[in-house]
């Protein structure tokens, strides 16, 4: 969170787990200046649902594993496995741009000639 007061001062809000919840709500307030909201669940949920604001994160980080080099932990340095982040990034916005037609989801493949 300091690298996003460093590199981003513009952001003001920053949301967290309710894992985050406790001294780091107040860390955030008076040593980065920034508002962190937590977002919890509602206390009579029963199985899954949509968290406002996490999927965002969860869909970006599944987008992410897509790509081999990140799907584990190879790199040693954070600036390496920070630099693969961006790299894979680029990718993942630059695709709809480059593309001529609207999205389609990749699976498996029908074929029309097997048995029939």
């Amino acid at each position: 969170m300091l690298w996003t007061r460093l590199d981003h001062p513009g952001v003001k809000k920053i949301w967290a787990d309710q894992g985050f919840a406790g001294r780091l709500v107040d860390w955030t307030a008076s040593v980065l200046c920034r508002e962190l909201e937590i977002i919890r669940k509602d206390p009579g949920q029963k199985g899954f649902q949509v968290q406002p604001k996490r999927w965002a994160v969860e869909r970006t980080l599944s987008w992410i594993t897509a790509h081999r080099r990140l799907a584990r932990d190879y790199e040693q340095q954070p600036a390496h496995s920070e630099t693969m982040i961006r790299w894979a990034m680029i990718g993942i916005m630059v695709r709809p741009l480059t593309r001529g037609r609207p999205a389609t989801r990749p699976g498996p493949r029908r074929l029309s000639h097997v048995n029939q």
